[in-house]
C-alpha cells in the first residue's frame, strides 16, 4: 500500500525514499512500464525528492544507485525536473551522470536576452554552449542539459511574446497562482492585437527563441504547440482547465504554415549536423587546417571576443569548426550569428584558404541575410541565422 509511505498532501514532496519498501515499489513500477509497456524513458516530477535524506539531497542516494545497477533500468532515459518545494529543493546540475535535467536557467536566459534585458549576451553564450558552467564541473556532458524556452508549466511561447502579466482568473485562485517571473514582453499591447508590425515582431521573436533552442548544444525540448503559435490567452497555470484554454489550437498550422516549415527545417538541420550535437564540451583546444579552433566566440567584425566585449554587446557569433573530418561532404564549420540590435549588422566570418564557401542554412528573419563581401554577411535586426561552410562545387 503506497499510501502508507507517501503523504499525498505535499505534491509528492514527502515520499520517504529511505524506506526499502518505497524504493522497491518505485523500481518495480519502472520495470513494469519499461518491460511490459515499452516505455524507453521517464521524466520525474519534483525529482529532488528521489535523492533526499532528511533535509539533504545526495546524488549517491541508494535509490539512484539501485536504478543505475538494475539490468532493466540502467539504459533507459532518465530526466529530472530538478526542483521541488521541500528543503534543498533546487538541485539543477546535481543529479547523477546518467540523468538529464530540465534547465530553467536556459529558459530564463533565452527569454531575457531576446526581450532586450541588458548584459545578457555572455549568459546566452553559456546556454548556447550547453551550460558547461553548470554541468561540466561534475563530469556531466552537454546532453545532460535539457534546454527549453517553454513547457507545460508557465506561458506558451506565443504568450511569452504577448503578455507581461499572468491572466489566471479562470483558475479560481484570484490570479495568485502560477509564476510571477515570466521574463516575457508584450511589445506594446497586452494580449492579442491586430497591429501588423507588432505581430510581425512577435512572430520573429518566437522563431528567434526556437532557433536558439535548436542551435544550442544540449538536449532540446519543444513544447507541443509552440511550433505553430498555440496560446493559452495569458494563463500560465492552465493545468486545471480542461477546455479551450489548455487544449491545443491547431488552427495555427494553417494560419502560418511557413512558421511550422521553419521549425521543421531547423529540426532537420540539427539532425544532419553533428557540429550542433557535440558529445563533449568544446573549449577551443583543437583546431582545423585553417587554424580555427573547435569553438570561437567572435564580435561582428570578426575579432575574437574578450571578457570585456560581452558587456553591452547584442551582436556576436559562435563558430564551430570541424577538426576531425575533412571530407568534402561534411560541414567544415557552422556559424551561429546573433543580432539583437535594432540595426542590420555586417558579420565578418573567418576566411578559409580552401575551396569552401559559407551558405545560409537558417534565418529567423523574413528578410534573408545577404552576402555583403566574400566572407561577410549582413544579418537583419532582431534575428538569428546559421551558416554552414562546405566545399565549393567545381
Amino acid at each position: 500500500n503506497p499510501g502508507e509511505y507517501i503523504d499525498h498532501t505535499g505534491c509528492g514532496n514527502t515520499i520517504d525514499v529511505d524506506r526499502p519498501v518505497v524504493r522497491n515499489l518505485i523500481i518495480e513500477s519502472l520495470r513494469y512500464w519499461t518491460q511490459q509497456m515499452g516505455v524507453d524513458g521517464f521524466r520525474f516530477d519534483l525529482a529532488p525528492v528521489l535523492g533526499r535524506n532528511g533535509d539533504q539531497f545526495s546524488d549517491q542516494h541508494e535509490l539512484f544507485q539501485s536504478i543505475e545497477a538494475d539490468a532493466v533500468l540502467k539504459n533507459v532515459k532518465l530526466i529530472a525536473e530538478p526542483w521541488n518545494p521541500g528543503p534543498g529543493g533546487y538541485q539543477l546540475a546535481n543529479f547523477p551522470p546518467a540523468w538529464a535535467e530540465w534547465n530553467d536557467r536556459y529558459r530564463d536566459t533565452v527569454r531575457r536576452f531576446w526581450r532586450g534585458d541588458v548584459d545578457q549576451a555572455g549568459e546566452l553564450a553559456k546556454r548556447l554552449h550547453g551550460s558547461a558552467d553548470l554541468f561540466e564541473p561534475r563530469g556531466r556532458k552537454p546532453a545532460s542539459s535539457v534546454n527549453f524556452v517553454a513547457c507545460h508549466d508557465g506561458f506558451s511561447l506565443a504568450d511569452v511574446v504577448s503578455y507581461e502579466s499572468r491572466h489566471n482568473e479562470a483558475n479560481g485562485e484570484d490570479n495568485r497562482d502560477g509564476q510571477t517571473h515570466n521574463f516575457s514582453r508584450n511589445y506594446g499591447t497586452e494580449g492579442e492585437t491586430e497591429d501588423w508590425d507588432t505581430n510581425i515582431l512577435r512572430r520573429r521573436q518566437r522563431l528567434n527563441m526556437i532557433g536558439t533552442l535548436l542551435l544550442s548544444q544540449g538536449t532540446p525540448m519543444l513544447l507541443a504547440g509552440d511550433e505553430f503559435g498555440n496560446s493559452q490567452s495569458g494563463n500560465n497555470n492552465a493545468y486545471a482547465q480542461d477546455n479551450e484554454t489548455g487544449w491545443l489550437d491547431w488552427s495555427g498550422v494553417d494560419a502560418d504554415p511557413e512558421f511550422l516549415n521553419s521549425v521543421r527545417n531547423l529540426i532537420q538541420l540539427r539532425r544532419e549536423t553533428p557540429l550542433l550535437r557535440q558529445a563533449a564540451y568544446l573549449h577551443g583546444q583543437s583546431s582545423n587546417e585553417d587554424g580555427w579552433r573547435d569553438i570561437e566566440w567572435r564580435n561582428a567584425d570578426g575579432s575574437l571576443l574578450s571578457d570585456s566585449d560581452w558587456h553591452g554587446n547584442d551582436s556576436f557569433s559562435v563558430v564551430l569548426a570541424n577538426t576531425n573530418d575533412a571530407s568534402s561532404d561534411s560541414d567544415q564549420a557552422i556559424a551561429i550569428l546573433v543580432n539583437n540590435s535594432s540595426a542590420n549588422v555586417d558579420f565578418q566570418l573567418p576566411e578559409s584558404t580552401r575551396s569552401v564557401s559559407w551558405t545560409l542554412a537558417f534565418t529567423s528573419s523574413g528578410n534573408s541575410p545577404q552576402r555583403s563581401a566574400a566572407f561577410s554577411w549582413r544579418i537583419p535586426s532582431y534575428s538569428i541565422a546559421c551558416l554552414r561552410l562546405r566545399s565549393t562545387p567545381s
